[in-house]
């Protein structure tokens, strides 16, 4: 195990079980292009995280349809109260369940920490109708969504999507995944940093753009919007953490990115 200085919260870890795990993430690869690095279970993000010294991991997976919704969020729970701590959960919704208010009460009793949504993946616009009452929720509990934001290839999560869900939904918080906006993280963060209730996270950024341009967007966005996050099984926590370091930001930035910004949000204690 690496030890530094930091107490390390990875914001964005996919999680699923045994028997699925490498169907799940052999589909994610496919769709990205990409060949993951770890397995996607949970055994295997604990020993991976340990090696690269993480402290704790916000969790979640994704429901891709909405007869899923229930069985993941009872594996995230579950996952979760046996984590001895080192976990806090998210819940996954579908906007197409036939009682989204029943799914979000089930996710609540869970104790699951927020919602986390993939427009690209679960095939909807950020700004459909069928989403609302996700959104209605979300704010009127003070639950965060952990929202996968960009993707030049489909027009489902872009900012333009983004932006008036947060306009008519002042009181809901989005972190939006990916700087923002994956794979457009520039044009992203001109237009959505500015929005008092967002914050975002590192996943699945760094190994895509420079140093100078993930210091700039830290600080487009704040260092009390942004936290740290793998994406993991995608990258390596150890490889990850190494790519966030060469940024060069202070121990102070450092303090907030990799914990407290996350604490407060999720209020981990």
């Amino acid at each position: 195990m690496v030890k530094n200085k930091y107490y390390v919260i990875d914001a964005h870890c996919h999680i699923y079980p045994e028997k699925i795990a490498s169907k799940a993430v052999a589909g994610t690869d496919n769709f990205y292009h990409e060949h993951s690095y770890g397995k996607g279970t949970v055994e295997d993000l604990m020993i991976v995280g340990d090696i690269a010294g993480i402290d704790h991991y916000i969790v979640q997976s994704v429901a891709t349809t909405p007869h899923q919704v229930g069985r993941i969020n009872e594996f995230i729970a579950e996952s979760v109260a046996n984590s001895g701590g080192k976990m806090t959960g998210l819940g996954t919704l579908h906007p197409d369940s036939e009682d989204i208010e029943a799914d979000f009460k089930n996710l609540i009793e869970l104790g699951l920490k927020g919602v986390k949504l993939h427009p690209d993946i679960q095939k909807f616009k950020i700004d459909d109708y069928r989403c609302l009452k996700i959104y209605e929720l979300c704010e009127r509990e003070g639950l965060p969504i952990l929202m996968h934001t960009g993707d030049h290839r489909f027009d489902y999560s872009n900012p333009n999507r983004l932006l008036p869900v947060m306009e008519i939904y002042t009181g809901l918080t989005v972190i939006g995944a990916h700087f923002g906006g994956w794979s457009i993280w520039e044009e992203a963060a001109e237009k959505l940093s500015k929005l008092p209730n967002l914050y975002v996270d590192t996943s699945s950024s760094l190994p895509y753009i420079s140093s100078e341009t993930a210091k700039k967007l830290v600080h487009t966005y704040g260092v009390d919007k942004v936290m740290f996050a793998t994406d993991y099984p995608m990258w390596s926590p150890t490889e990850e953490l190494e790519r966030y370091f060469s940024i060069g930001l202070t121990e102070e930035e450092n303090r907030r990115i990799f914990s407290e910004n996350a604490k407060k949000l999720f209020n981990i204690k």
